[in-house]
């Protein structure tokens, strides 16, 4: 049976997700570390070496939290992706070993030479509009 929190809470303005459980345990887990470590085949692929690395994700956020059943939670975060379904024990594990699954990310982010900002298309972004000086 899995460990599940008695308290799941979602702070949306610092991007975490805190879980607490009946021992005292509390884990924060950033939307960035949920949404890169996330367990959908989109993320992870078939396999072993099927993953998808997920760059430009400091800064999503998640939308919502569902439950799936009384085993799961669903998120949905706000660059669209919504597939993958957390078990508790899959929270428990990111929550013991989130320094190891971070770094591993840090690693795997320099070694591909890319980013963890979100990039901004060409001609996507437009400074905002000045009025004039009153004179």
């Amino acid at each position: 049976m899995a460990n599940v929190p008695t308290e799941v809470r979602l702070h949306r303005k610092s991007r975490l997700l805190s879980l607490v459980y009946s021992d005292g345990t509390r884990y924060e887990l950033s939307c960035e570390l949920l949404r890169v470590q996330s367990p959908s085949a989109e993320v992870r692929g078939h396999g072993e070496s099927e993953g998808i690395l997920q760059v430009g994700k400091k800064y999503v956020n998640i939308t919502e939290v569902e439950a799936v059943g009384n085993y799961a939670l669903r998120f949905t975060f706000d660059d669209g992706h919504d597939s993958g379904i957390y078990s508790w024990d899959y929270l428990g594990d990111l929550g013991h070993n989130q320094s190891k699954y971070w770094q591993a990310y840090l690693e795997e982010i320099e070694k591909a030479g890319a980013s963890r900002l979100p990039t901004i298309p060409i001609g996507q972004w437009r400074p905002p509009e000045r009025s004039p000086p009153n004179d």
